[in-house]
């Protein structure tokens, strides 16, 4: 049986700058794989791929999730606070 290509993107974002990678890839390929091709670290040297998180299109996922044509891969920031802690302040606030 032939392998498949399908064609997926790789996103990362910061404040001040964005980056979204079109790849070509063989069918069955993992999102971590796929970040790993994609090079996405060349635009951001700081990122740690051995600790990332990741979703296709806003739905998070396991980094062993394999991709389908057209799916977006998103790698996302941790978090700086608990969102809980920000709602329990901004309640205190009013």
């Amino acid at each position: 049986m032939d392998k498949v290509l399908i064609n997926i993107e790789v996103a990362y974002g910061e404040a001040a700058k964005q980056k979204i990678i079109a790849l070509q890839v063989y069918e069955g390929i993992t999102a971590h794989q796929a970040v790993e091709r994609s090079g996405i670290v060349r635009f951001f040297p700081h990122l740690d791929l051995s600790n990332i998180e990741v979703g296709i299109f806003s739905n998070a996922c396991a980094l062993d999730t394999p991709l389908r044509a057209g799916d977006r891969v998103e790698i996302y920031r941790p978090l700086l606070c608990d969102p809980k802690e920000m709602r329990r302040q901004r309640a205190r606030k009013k």
